[in-house]
């Protein structure tokens, strides 16, 4: 029975929500006259602002599933109005909330990441004071950055409001149907090229990379084969937990093959090096015969189809004309033969070179956020998350990275050891330490702090993996939402 105290909160959060809906159908309608596509913005803005106000857990659950699909629509803004929206609905909520008395559900992890992102907005201030080496004329491209990493605050804080109404495992479960687009699309790539949407069959390789790579590897629906393995990456690590949760193991065999796959077909080399260092971590605090075993097999068959094409042979062969493995090519040698080799080492040396000359310039606070493309002739990004931290923000923006992704470490081991160990919530917080160390590797030839859908569904796991997975307040409400929703778990 609801008193009705409760029902004059929900009444006026109702108010609130519609009203909001009502000003943004105003607003972008007037708009939809200049660009008809902010008519359809329109609806979807309005739609969204009403079901937040009615369907709060499902409107979550489906904007989260929603997400993997958008990149696609990057030269229309539409992942950047997805943001956007998201972090006002949140605000809008959160006020709501507090308005109206409730509480706002968070974590002592949240106030830290909260802190370290308003902490990133000292270089949004010193760029236009000159205090960097850039001007104030490329403060657009560090703002949009700022607001970016902004966003995983928002997305973070909101899956947080879904503490107590809908259980972890039923989150998890309904992030699966995020597969299913990328997925169909990857395998579409590989098989049925000629079907594509052309907006989707566009060259996705990286400068230096071979000049067919663009249209040789599988994107899904992420952009960049690179993006696309990270984000598969994830995926893997969750099917494991839930092949090691389900009774019926068959259905999570397929999709981790079938995830194997595609994963093999992006082509990507140092996502095959993430996958070596997931795979120890995770056997190595139960290490026996057949988890041993098991990880070998899945590492030899990746590996395997890998090495079966004939680009794969010559990616892992062009490791042998890097400074890595042939002491006869020294660091300038490389940086001359990355000029006309295709040599995507060769051609990451180049970048890092070129982008610590630059630091050696400006070493305290760096050249500015998102500046990394500006400063050497290759106009690229670089490739290296702990040298863009260090460039961009020098000693100070590289010791704040390092203090975050060791913080993340910290929280995911001490969450580790105070639950019940072989607990699904105990195997998850395995998956995911072994997901950051393995992501943390990357960094050091990629660029994945850009990817930005990895790292949606990565604070959507961070947050729930924090919650007492054994307690579940508001039985009632919580069964309604259960019973409303397709439960895989």
């Amino acid at each position: 029975m609801v008193s009705n105290h409760h029902k004059n909160r929900f009444s006026y959060l109702a108010l609130w929500v519609g009203v909001l809906g009502v000003g943004i159908g105003i607003v972008v309608g007037l708009l939809a006259g200049v660009q008809p596509l902010l008519l359809a913005v329109a609806l979807v803005a309005v739609a969204t602002v009403v079901s937040f106000s009615t369907s709060f857990e499902q409107t979550v659950l489906g904007l989260l599933i929603l997400r993997s699909s958008l990149d696609p629509f990057s030269a229309q803004q539409i992942p950047a109005a997805f943001a956007l929206g998201l972090d006002a609905l949140t605000i809008l909520y959160v006020v709501v909330l507090l308005l109206t008395g409730r509480t706002v559900q968070t974590d002592k992890f949240w106030w830290f990441f909260a802190g370290w992102v308003a902490l990133q907005s000292m270089w949004i201030i010193l760029m236009p004071l000159g205090a960097l080496a850039l001007d104030g004329s490329y403060l657009p491209y560090g703002l949009r950055e700022w607001v970016r990493l902004f966003s995983w605050v928002m997305v973070y804080l909101l899956v947080m409001q879904l503490k107590g109404k809908i259980p972890p495992k039923t989150i998890i479960s309904m992030l699966f149907l995020a597969l299913i687009l990328p997925t169909t699309i990857g395998l579409m790539q590989m098989f049925v090229p000629s079907l594509v949407p052309s907006f989707l069959s566009g060259g996705g390789g990286e400068m230096g990379h071979l000049p067919s790579e663009g249209e040789s590897r599988v994107r899904g629906t992420l952009g960049l084969a690179n993006t696309f393995g990270t984000f598969l990456l994830l995926f893997i690590g969750l099917t494991w937990w839930k092949l090691n949760q389900s009774q019926q193991r068959w259905p999570w065999l397929l999709l981790l093959g079938l995830l194997a796959f595609l994963f093999v077909g992006t082509k990507s080399l140092f996502t095959l090096v993430m996958l070596a260092v997931f795979i120890l971590v995770l056997i190595a605090p139960k290490l026996n015969i057949i988890n041993l075993l098991g990880g070998l097999l899945l590492f030899a068959i990746v590996i395997g189809l890998f090495t079966s094409s004939d680009f794969g042979q010559e990616r892992l062969g062009s490791i042998s004309q890097t400074p890595l493995l042939n002491p006869d090519i020294d660091r300038w040698r490389a940086i001359l033969l990355s000029q006309g080799d295709n040599n995507s080492f060769n051609w990451r040396i180049a970048q890092w070179t070129f982008l610590l000359q630059a630091w050696e310039n400006y070493p305290i606070f760096g050249t500015g956020i998102a500046t990394c493309s500006f400063l050497t002739v290759l106009h690229n990004m670089a490739h290296n998350d702990y040298v863009r931290a260090l460039t961009e923000q020098g000693v100070v923006g590289l010791c704040l990275f390092l203090i975050f992704l060791g913080t993340q470490v910290i929280r995911l081991v001490q969450l580790l050891r105070s639950t019940r160990r072989g607990s699904a919530q105990n195997e998850l917080i395995l998956v995911m330490l072994a997901i950051l160390l393995a992501v943390s590797v990357g960094m050091i030839t990629e660029n994945i702090w850009s990817h930005t859908t990895l790292f949606f569904y990565w604070w959507t796991l961070f947050a729930i993996a924090g919650w007492n997975w054994s307690e579940l307040k508001d039985p009632e409400k919580s069964a309604s939402v259960n019973n409303s929703l397709l439960d895989f778990s």
